[in-house]
Parts: C-alpha cells; sequence; structure tokens
C-alpha cells in the first residue's frame, strides 16, 4: 500500500483493548512456519535421545533470523539497506522500531519477509495501555510479529499478574500478529526467568525472547535452554543479543532457539 496510507493517527487505529481480563491462550501464526526455507532448516535439526538438537550439516540459519536494526541513529537508508538484504537472504523478518514499520512492510511485501516491531522498547516500564496501543498501530502500518519488552521491575517485585495482564493486552491489540515477549535475561534470577516464561504463556504469547540486546548482557546458551525448558511445546523460544558469528548461532539453536535476532545475519550465514 502507499506509505502516506500508513501515516495514520492513533485515533484511526484498531481501538486498544480493555484490561478487564487476561484472554485465553491462542496459538498465533508465525511466519517462519510458512517460510520457505524453513524446511531445510529445520532438515538440519536432528534430536538425540535425550531431546537435545543436534545441528546437521545442511543446516540453513537464514529463515531462522530476524535481521534486527533497532539503533536510534537509525535512519530511512539504513532500513533500506536492511529490507534489501533481507530479501537479498530470505531471511524470516526485519526487525525494525516502529516508525520504520510502515516503510518495511512497502519494501519487502510479496517477498515473503515479515516485519517485526519492538514495543515498549527497550526498557519495558511504560503503561500497559501505551504498549496496546503502540502495537494496535504498528499492526496498522504492516507488523506481522511484535517484539515486547516484559515489566522487569514489576516481575521483580513479584506481581505475575500484572506482568501477565500487561502482555495479554499486548496479545490481544496484536490480532493475529505473534506476539515475542522480552524478559532481559541479564537482569533476572533463574526463578524470575521461570516465572517470566509462565507469565508468557499464560498470556497467549507466541515466544519468549532473551534480550533487547541493549542492556547488560545478550542472550547466553543457560538462558535459552532454561527458557526451552520451562515452556516446551507451548511456546518458541528467541535468542537475541550478543551473537557475532555462525557457531554463536548454532548454539542457540542446539539449546532450543526457534528464531534468532541480530544484526550480524550476513555474517552469520556467510560464516
Amino acid at each position: 500500500r502507499p506509505l502516506s496510507q500508513s501515516a495514520r493517527p492513533l485515533s484511526q487505529s484498531v481501538p486498544c483493548p480493555t484490561l478487564s481480563h487476561v484472554p485465553a491462550r491462542r496459538s498465533h501464526p508465525v511466519p517462519l512456519l510458512r517460510h520457505p526455507g524453513f524446511m531445510s532448516a529445520v532438515g538440519g535439526i536432528l534430536f538425540n535421545k535425550t531431546h537435545q538438537r543436534v545441528i546437521g550439516d545442511d543446516m540453513q540459519l537464514n529463515a531462522l533470523i530476524d535481521h534486527t536494526n533497532l539503533k536510534q541513529d537509525a535512519r530511512r537508508a539504513d532500513i533500506e539497506r536492511l529490507c534489501e538484504e533481507a530479501r537479498t537472504y530470505r531471511f524470516a523478518t526485519v526487525c525494525v522500531n516502529s516508525c520504520w514499520t510502515s516503510l518495511a512492510a512497502a519494501l519487502v511485501a510479496g517477498w515473503n519477509v515479515g516485519v517485526t516491531t519492538v514495543v515498549g522498547f527497550p526498557l519495558g516500564a511504560c503503561s500497559t495501555l501505551a504498549k496496546a496501543a503502540e502495537t494496535a498501530q504498528a499492526v496498522a502500518d504492516g507488523a506481522t510479529e511484535i517484539d515486547m519488552v516484559i515489566n522487569v521491575g514489576r516481575l521483580k517485585d513479584g506481581d505475575d499478574e500484572y506482568c501477565t495482564r500487561d502482555i495479554a493486552a499486548v496479545v490481544e491489540a496484536a490480532g493475529d500478529a505473534a506476539v515475542k515477549v522480552i524478559l532481559e535475561c541479564c537482569l533476572l534470577t533463574d526463578e524470575e526467568i521461570v516465572r517470566a516464561c509462565e507469565c508468557s504463556v499464560a498470556a497467549g504469547a507466541a515466544f519468549v525472547k532473551t534480550s533487547t540486546g541493549f542492556s547488560t548482557g545478550g542472550a547466553t546458551v543457560h538462558d535459552v535452554e532454561l527458557m526451552r525448558k520451562t515452556v516446551g511445546d507451548r511456546c518458541k523460544v528467541k535468542a537475541a543479543g550478543g551473537m557475532h558469528t555462525r557457531a554463536e548461532a548454532e548454539a542457540m539453536v542446539a539449546a532450543g532457539a526457534d528464531r534468532l535476532g541480530t544484526s550480524a545475519s550476513i555474517a552469520i550465514v556467510e560464516g
């Protein structure tokens, strides 16, 4: 669609949901499953008798990657280059800040590349209504997936009900767009990671995600393994932050990651 049509005020966007209830968990369509490279990627992942992943030589990582540019000073030319690279390498999605959603959607239209928009990024400390409004606008602008940041402070206070309702509001506002919940694992204990995963599953999220990449650390094998163990097959796991090589990316997949978020995508797939 023309870009001019997507620049609409919030008053014309999808209404924000109320917070009076937590919707029942539902399955979201995840573009990765429809990606033409997915079967070859999965074909390279085997499982041993203890259900640990074993990476095969033919594994193609491109279909697992959210090609990312979330820099504060990213300019139009940077987003155009990001989308061109995603089209060339057939990455799963491009991941952008919400002001670039409509541009990214226009640039990848027809290429079977999705658009991931971050919400409440990078702190996750804005109000639930603000997160829901940003989500509704992103979906109206063409986002196919939403990466939201959990409210870390409320989680640390033990207010799991608040965290679940916060995530559920975004899930409701996202409609058919898959929601990934960024836990910011570097700030959490193992017990808090487990609780954050349970909140995300209860709220109907499609993924739990390790990190924003803007805090004190990124994805670790330990955190991915813990998240996978906690959610099982109830939702998917995304590893993000700190990956720069193919070996690091493959280690995350072996630990249980279904999706990878990185700005070093080309170096990883060509490594």
